[in-house]
């Protein structure tokens, strides 16, 4: 008996031993997304009135391309937050992957509570930067909205951790481009429909300027009421202004 005992503890250990060497191995290093290949670009979300506005275009780069154009990069967590991804399409599945166990947890208590976008919000911060720390991150920067008990909230963390809240956030080429835009005209008090023009200028000059930008853009509306998404649909663009026409006159040096 004892030596059938020692016959499996070193059938075990050469097993393990094996797998060990295995991992140490370059052939068995494993990589993901360690440079983003198919990309979204900005999100931009504000605080209006009753809630959170939230707006993103729907198009998929792989690298200069515009391969995909009906990208969904914005979604619902629970009943009280939505989020919203620029960056790698496939590290923001995998965050919606984990998203989708944080809520089937806290639903399996069935306490009467659910998580708010504060929680998700700081969830998400721990999450990436645990993955910045493995040197393994989720290439996403990300925005997170929500009402809940009457409080509104507008968060967002990027892919090594970085995170704050604000009125209004913007991402990718939306925060050198569309922020500004949002300094100067928005207030607490917006309407809905003045707050979903404002976005739409945002967009506008997104699309005019951001080479990886299409014109195919949905807009997310969350209030103590619930969360809709809209539809997809194109914004009106004017393409003949003389600096579109000849964007090289008077440079020096140009042909």
């Amino acid at each position: 008996m004892g030596n059938v005992i020692t016959l499996m503890e070193e059938s075990v250990l050469s097993t393990h031993k094996a797998e060990m060497d295995t991992l140490l191995t370059s052939k068995g290093d494993s990589q993901r997304t360690q440079y983003p290949y198919v990309t979204g670009t900005s999100v931009i979300g504000i605080k209006y009135k009753d809630g959170i506005l939230m707006a993103a275009d729907m198009g998929g780069s792989y690298g200069s391309t515009i391969r995909y154009k009906s990208v969904e990069r914005i979604k619902q967590v629970g009943k009280h937050s939505l989020i919203g991804a620029s960056g790698e399409i496939s590290d923001f599945q995998e965050i919606l992957k984990y998203l989708d166990e944080l809520i089937l947890h806290d639903n399996m208590w069935d306490d009467g509570n659910s998580l708010g976008p504060k929680e998700v919000h700081n969830y998400l911060t721990r999450v990436m930067y645990n993955r910045r720390n493995k040197f393994d991150p989720l290439w996403n920067s990300l925005v997170i909205g929500g009402v809940k008990n009457g409080h509104k909230y507008l968060g967002s963390v990027s892919m090594i951790g970085v995170n704050f809240e604000d009125d209004h956030i913007a991402t990718g080429f939306g925060n050198h481009l569309a922020r500004p835009i949002l300094r100067e005209e928005w207030r607490e008090d917006l309407s809905f429909e003045e707050g979903v023009k404002i976005l739409e200028k945002c967009m506008r000059n997104l699309l005019y300027r951001d080479r990886s930008a299409v014109n195919k853009i949905q807009i997310a509306k969350i209030t103590e009421e619930g969360l809709t998404v809209s539809q997809p649909y194109s914004l009106k663009t004017f393409w003949n202004f003389a600096a579109f026409q000849n964007p090289t006159v008077g440079a020096e040096g140009s042909w």
